[in-house]
């Protein structure tokens, strides 16, 4: 018997590996050997958001363990923080269409930043990674899968020069400082933002974007655009790339082959360090 939502979600998924294999699939799974983000044994907590961004995460993490060669396990996880129901429903709807069987946990997190006047997307960010740690933790993972791409990595470096005053990346994986033998890694890293949105538009899907009552209420642009710092970076890039076609790659593999022998001073840990402590040893 026929079965359309089966015939469904097989096209979205062959679209990955076929009509959008150069622009995701290949760099998904370069990000993974290249960084070994994914090792045999792992257990693998999949965040999803309801995004655009954790949802083809989601989609390449499940190909990627029906076609790989490694022995894991993956686990789909959804916090919801305090959603709407309208977009509560999109997330349950959207995992139901493409087929991925997230777990959903309830947390009050939206509640707890909604008076918070100081950052309050940063101490949100702060307060669902804990969450979603906790989650994965739980359930017997030691990684939790994030569905930041490209575009957050050059975003990153630009905000901590333009805003922090020194070079800094988002790391394509991290030891948690808070959970005991908990790691988070970022298999998205290499993939960027419009191939993402080219194939949710190939596929006529449409995904939730934050949805906190912060943004609904106090940051949207007269477009209807998110106004913000990573705005900002994004309207940068888009700038500097009519100025060079290759600037934001070249931004990207900066934080590859950084020369440390031009550098005035870095930190590591948290020690500080200067170029004079082995200038006279050079000479």
């Amino acid at each position: 018997m026929y079965n359309e939502s089966m015939e469904n979600f097989n096209k979205y998924e062959r679209s990955i590996i076929t009509t959008y294999r150069k622009e995701i699939w290949r760099p998904f799974v370069q990000a993974v050997k290249e960084y070994e983000l994914i090792n045999d044994g792992d257990k693998i907590a999949v965040c999803v958001s309801g995004g655009k961004d954790s949802m083809i995460l989601a989609k390449c993490m499940q190909e990627l363990y029906k076609y790989g060669k490694r022995n894991f396990e993956l686990k789909f996880i959804c916090m919801n923080p305090g959603y709407n129901q309208i977009n509560y429903d999109q997330i349950v709807n959207n995992a139901e269409l493409l087929d991925i069987p997230i777990e959903i946990f309830d947390s009050n997190i939206f509640d707890v930043v909604a008076d918070i006047k100081d950052n309050p997307c940063y101490l949100c960010a702060r307060m669902r990674r804990g969450c979603l740690y906790s989650k994965a933790q739980s359930l017997g993972c030691n990684k939790i899968a994030l569905g930041h791409h490209f575009n957050d990595v050059v975003e990153t470096v630009l905000l901590g020069i333009m805003y922090n005053g020194r070079v800094q990346s988002m790391m394509p994986k991290l030891h948690s400082d808070n959970f005991e033998n908990m790691e988070l890694i970022r298999p998205l890293y290499k993939v960027r933002e419009k191939s993402i949105i080219n194939w949710s538009n190939y596929n006529k899907l449409n995904f939730i974007k934050c949805a906190c009552k912060f943004t609904a209420s106090m940051s949207l642009t007269g477009d209807g655009t998110f106004d913000g710092k990573r705005q900002e970076m994004k309207k940068l890039v888009e700038y500097l790339l009519t100025l060079n076609n290759q600037a934001d790659y070249n931004i990207f593999n900066s934080i590859h082959n950084v020369n440390l022998d031009t550098l005035i001073g870095w930190k590591k840990d948290k020690s500080s360090f200067s170029f004079l402590e082995n200038y006279d040893k050079n000479k």
